[in-house]
């Protein structure tokens, strides 16, 4: 289940005219995980690596990521990808060795990814009975925020805003890792307008219909 909204304004009031009001909440105020995953080809798709950041009173936290041994093997079109072979993972864990991690790192009043029905839909594959949170979408949140962009896909973003500036050595796009941090970097971006940081009701506003999606192109 998708909790699209939660109520966090508060009531205020009487203003002079005598009406009460609602007060928009600072999006600092709420707890975010960033996730993003990476999937073997097959379909539907097992997970082969998952990643997430928390963002914590406006502050990304530290990444955490697991590889996970798929249930059927990884497709050569999805190693052109993401780089993953079968030999890398072959040692890993299951999912259900580290299921149990991954939904602490889940544990947020809101998720975070770009195109995120995608990930959402795989989390909640593997994740059975959990409960997931208000789901804020990357990709919706820069076609409403970010608009005339010639592209959405992340990949450009990334480059467009310089994301991946300063990135530990070593990280490479499509990589779980890499793409949750430049994801969680754009959601901060993308949160902040003016150096003043937005309301989460103003991040739930109405997102433009059609548009270019992201391809699921692992999945």
């Amino acid at each position: 289940m998708i909790v699209t909204h939660t109520t966090r304004a508060a009531m205020v009031g009487p203003t002079p005219d005598g009406r009460t009001h609602l007060t928009m909440t600072d999006w600092t105020k709420l707890s975010y995980a960033v996730v993003d995953v990476e999937g073997n080809g097959q379909q539907p798709p097992d997970l082969v690596e998952v990643a997430t950041v928390p963002i914590i009173n406006g502050v990304m936290g530290k990444p955490s990521s697991w590889l996970v041994t798929p249930e059927r093997p990884i497709k050569y079109f999805a190693t052109r990808i993401h780089g993953l072979t079968n030999e890398d993972v072959a040692d890993a864990p299951s999912f259900a060795d580290v299921q149990d991690e991954v939904r602490r790192a889940l544990n947020a009043d809101v998720l975070v990814a770009h195109n995120a029905h995608i990930d959402v839909g795989v989390l909640q594959r593997h994740l059975g009975e959990w409960e997931c949170p208000e789901v804020l979408d990357t990709l919706k949140l820069a076609k409403r925020l970010l608009p005339k962009q010639s592209s959405y896909k992340l990949g450009s973003l990334v480059e467009t805003f310089t994301l991946a500036e300063g990135l530990p050595d070593g990280l490479t796009p499509h990589r779980a890792t890499y793409d949750v941090l430049v994801a969680a970097r754009l959601f901060v971006l993308l949160a902040t307008r003016d150096n003043t940081p937005l309301s989460i009701e103003e991040l739930r506003g109405d997102s433009p219909g059609g548009g270019e999606d992201e391809p699921p192109a692992l999945f």
